[in-house]
């Protein structure tokens, strides 16, 4: 691109989107100029706008040098983007439903073109995972990416934990202080994780991950007694994505977990996010940082635009085939409300037995005429252990269905 550039000309910048991110980058943008122009000796401006009350894309197009897509939504800012790839023009996005659901049509877009695409806004806010992930471990080939993506569900599992308030009144809480949508579906069913994690996936394994690949679960269903008990057996939860390699296959999934003391995603609290990134050649690497806000977005968003007037980056290629599994190992948190009456324990902990699952610890406490039975299994295949929770779930003693959430046992020294 700065072939392109006689030296005194500015940079353009077709904008598409002036909400909330949009209107923050313009500011930033307009703040950090110089900055922006030491790094790549270059000046920039911002040449045209779109939203639903301003601009036409067609000359926005024709009169930009680089593309910056904020307007959310999939339909019109895919062809928007699909439109300034094909036409020769870079493009930034922040937009992860638009990569998760259309990614290789995109990358395959920028690859034809022979133009960049950018989108560390897209993932974890101002954390610079995708930059970490697509370049300065590019050679190294991953086992495992994963980490808290989404700072709403973060900040309510914190507050939960924290106060003893229920999921409903954390919620009401969350929004009042912005960190929640007025519809925060996408965020608290998973969703949103979601597509954040079929984008690292793809980037960390070089192989083709969409959205519909990426079984996910949210924190609706936890309860404070959930995270009662969790303290007394040393845990604290966090809503994981999770993206590992196996000999046979790649597994992505979006889940409520809970992570012993020595984990370095644990002591992540409010509307932070972290991801680490684990492979033979670098043990673990963690990073962490705001999550969400336009200004953190728009700092992430103005990263990308300095790597694309300074020169090329790498264009991401699904290399590889790997197959995505469905059946895994994991560990269990089980909470059971059963009759208090003799032998209730043993019965359930002999059915886990005989399906080959074994009890790592379990508090008991007793309430009036019925008792909680709280416990932790160590990793067996998840199809086992669903089996064992639908035989226990048809005891006579049980006063509710059994609960569950998965345990990350591994500990970090």
């Amino acid at each position: 691109m700065a072939d392109r550039r006689a030296a005194d000309d500015p940079v353009r910048i077709g904008l598409l989107g002036r909400g909330t991110v949009g209107g923050a980058f313009v500011k930033l943008l307009e703040d950090r100029a110089p900055a922006v122009g030491s790094a790549t000796a270059a000046k920039v401006e911002i040449s045209g706008v779109l939203t639903t009350s301003e601009g036409d894309f067609e000359e926005i197009l024709a009169g930009s040098d680089v593309i910056v897509e904020l307007m959310g939504g999939v339909t019109t800012a895919r062809e928007h983007v699909l439109a300034a790839l094909r036409a020769g023009k870079p493009v930034i996005t922040a937009n992860k439903q638009l990569l998760a659901q259309y990614g290789a049509e995109l990358f395959a877009a920028a690859d034809e073109a022979g133009v960049q695409l950018r989108f560390e806004a897209a993932v974890a806010g101002v954390v610079p995972v995708i930059r970490v992930v697509q370049e300065s471990f590019s050679a190294v080939e991953f086992n495992k990416v994963f980490g808290i993506v989404n700072g709403t569900t973060n900040f309510i599992l914190s507050e939960m934990a924290s106060t003893g308030a229920s999921y409903e009144d954390v919620l009401a809480r969350a929004q009042e202080l912005g960190y929640a949508e007025a519809d925060p579906t996408d965020d608290v069913n998973g969703a949103d994780a979601a597509a954040k994690m079929a984008i690292l996936a793809r980037l960390a394994f070089h192989t083709a991950v969409d959205f519909e690949q990426v079984p996910f679960e949210g924190i609706e269903s936890v309860q404070p007694d959930d995270l009662a008990y969790a303290k007394e057996l040393g845990l604290s939860l966090k809503l994981l994505g999770v993206a590992e390699r196996f000999e046979n296959g790649i597994t992505v999934r979006v889940f409520p977990c809970f992570l012993y003391p020595g984990h370095p995603l644990s002591p992540i609290e409010g509307p932070f996010n972290a991801v680490m990134v684990e492979a033979p050649e670098i043990t673990e690497v963690t990073m962490s940082g705001p999550g969400a806000g336009g200004l953190q977005t728009a700092a992430a968003v103005l990263g990308d635009l300095v790597t694309v007037i300074s020169g090329d980056a790498p264009v991401h290629r699904a290399e590889n085939d790997l197959p995505i599994l469905s059946d895994v190992e994991s560990s269990f948190y089980l909470h059971l409300e059963v009759a208090d009456v003799p032998g209730v324990l043993a019965q359930v902990a002999k059915m886990l037995s005989d399906s080959g699952i074994s009890v790592k610890s379990v508090v008991q406490k007793g309430i009036g005429n019925d008792a909680r039975l709280v416990m932790v299994v160590h990793r067996c295949p998840e199809s086992r252990f669903m089996e064992a929770v639908e035989e226990i779930a048809g005891l006579d003693s049980l006063r509710s269905s059994p609960r569950f959430i998965r345990v990350i046992e591994e500990v970090f020294v």
